[in-house]
């Protein structure tokens, strides 16, 4: 069986076509609307030069064409190529070029930032605007309306046999470097991300119609929302595995705090995927205001909330199942490089960390290799880093040199994916993560793990939000620096700081300096801009100590 993407949203299709597969604001879309549609722009595609292979961009805000443009780029056997909206035009010029991109489907409010950089892109032929309003120029650019190319090309389904060999791109910044992208063969991030594996029992499906077959069989259909930017891989490989499974997926514009739990209760939401506690903090800290502000919500609905690709808080979990006692929480870890390593499910009184993150029960084929790259056995005394087996991606596109340093063949004889996370495996067979290697600071030869300092740190009541750097000290080789957001009318000094993390981290773990800001800098995905902070840091010119 090929475990093609396309072909596994088409089983959907087939199993339930009336019922809904996407919302955004005031746009539905049925499962057949979406067929008819996504048929359209792929044909469209098709007949203005791209072929099977061909790597595709998408440039957009969150929206139903964002996932119609996926679709149709499937559906063609092209390779779709997720594009970080914020980028600027030299950063957007290097990943159109990394990418060999040969064409792109875009909001109309960039279509500025395109011809910008399009007359130094040869390769970039085929262009298709998402039309939103914003009335921008498109000076310089022979693209097509995307309404148009749904209607131009023909509707029905006749593109013959697709591979589970097809490609997704998934373009990671991480949290150093020029943006990577990450090759997925259709049938691995299936398996490794869009639900291929149940996270609890890690038993595979058994067909490619399995869930699709499920769904039809149901009396009901599970309501899911993403609010996280779809250009992000968590997010858009989220919403192909709910259309996989015949749910409802829910999307917004762009996030925001209040606004999305008027969401949750006008759309009935099941289940809400956020981003750590760049999403958890604002959405329980506005459901308090709205509450108490005397707003009428009913949020009976909702039963689970997943956090993936960032620290979640166990501060911000309690504060959740302080508001919903029965609520199923998920924190999972992961990578673009790996796909899903594990999971753990937390619940009131459970949710401290021992670690910079989450003691989770490993995935399938997740393991801990020690720098020798053995694998290690649980309860080893050893630190070292998380690895995933099996359906793994086939490396970075473009980057031979990175990709033999991140996808490594280990003393057993089989390649896994090692992004770089440190980790303990612990006795009872969980696996603690601990943080980045990239971002761990090395004081007096101790090793300190940002997130573990974060998350002490984020536990004090004036801390809003906060990322720990390393700075040069001429004893210790380096020593902790902390870049804080406090709550509005809160601060702390250092010394009330020191005295609060202490009660958390041994004392060579302890900040040594606090830098203030207005805003931690963080990616739309969540993950704190460490290079920014670093700077900042070093520079010295917010230091409050």
């Amino acid at each position: 069986m090929p475990y093609n993407a396309a072909d596994m949203f088409e089983h959907s299709v087939d199993a339930v076509p009336d019922r809904e597969a996407l919302v955004c604001g005031d746009l539905r879309r049925t499962y057949a609307d979406l067929e008819a549609r996504t048929n359209g722009l792929a044909h469209t595609l098709l007949e203005r030069g791209i072929k099977a292979g061909d790597h595709v961009g998408i440039y957009a805000m969150n929206s139903i064409q964002w996932m119609e443009a996926l679709l149709a780029i499937l559906k063609a056997r092209a390779v779709p190529v997720n594009v970080n909206y914020r980028y600027v035009e030299d950063e957007l010029r290097y990943l159109f070029d990394n990418a060999d991109m040969i064409g792109l489907v875009y909001d109309e409010q960039y279509g500025p930032n395109v011809a910008s950089v399009k007359d130094t892109l040869p390769l970039l032929k085929t262009l298709v605007m998402i039309e939103d309003g914003s009335g921008e120029s498109q000076d310089g650019l022979d693209a097509i309306a995307f309404e148009d190319a749904v209607a131009q090309g023909s509707h029905e389904r006749d593109f013959g046999p697709r591979s589970g060999d097809d490609q997704i791109i998934i373009y990671t910044g991480g949290t150093t470097g020029m943006p990577k992208g990450v090759m997925w063969r259709s049938e691995d991030i299936y398996f490794a991300l869009a639900g291929g594996i149940d996270p609890f029992t890690r038993e595979p499906v058994q067909s490619e119609y399995e869930q699709s077959q499920k769904a039809k069989e149901s009396l009901g259909q599970l309501i899911f929302y993403t609010p996280p930017p779809l250009m992000h891989g968590a997010a858009f490989v989220a919403s192909l595995m709910q259309l996989f499974q015949g749910n409802r997926n829910v999307l917004c514009r762009k996030f925001d705090a209040a606004d999305s739990w008027r969401i949750i209760d006008r759309e009935r939401i099941n289940s809400v995927l956020i981003v750590g506690d760049a999403m958890g903090r604002p959405l329980i800290e506005a459901l308090e205001d709205l509450e108490a502000a005397g707003e009428e919500l009913d949020l009976s609905c909702l039963l689970s909330l997943s956090s993936s690709a960032a620290v979640f808080s166990p501060v911000i979990k309690d504060r959740f199942l302080e508001r919903f006692p029965n609520l199923v929480i998920t924190d999972s870890i992961g990578a673009t490089e790996s796909g899903f390593n594990g999971l753990i499910t937390v619940a009131k009184g459970s949710t401290q960390m021992s670690g910079g993150g989450p003691t989770v029960s490993p995935g399938r084929d997740t393991v801990v290799l020690d720098d020798d790259l053995n694998l290690l056995e649980p309860g080893s005394p050893l630190v070292g880093k998380v690895g995933r087996g099996g359906n793994i991606p086939l490396g970075y596109y473009n980057d031979p040199v990175k990709t033999a340093e991140t996808w490594i063949t280990a003393k057993n004889g089989r390649r896994y994916a090692v992004p770089g996370d440190f980790a303990r495996y612990e006795a009872d067979g969980t696996i603690t993560l601990l943080g980045r290697g990239s971002v761990c600071i090395n004081t007096g030869g101790e090793k300190v793990y940002p997130e573990e300092v974060e998350q002490a740190l984020k536990a004090h009541d004036a801390v809003f939000d906060a990322v720990v750097v390393g700075v040069p000290d001429e004893r210790w080789g380096q020593k902790v620096a902390a870049v804080v957001q406090f709550r509005p009318g809160l601060s702390a000094s250092l010394a009330d700081l020191d005295t609060h993390v202490r009660g958390h981290v041994a004392g060579y773990k302890v900040p040594r300096e606090l830098h203030v800001v207005d805003e931690v800098v963080r990616s739309p995905s969540g993950k704190p801009d460490y290079p920014w902070a670093k700077q900042l840091a070093e520079a010295g010119t917010h230091r409050a100590d």
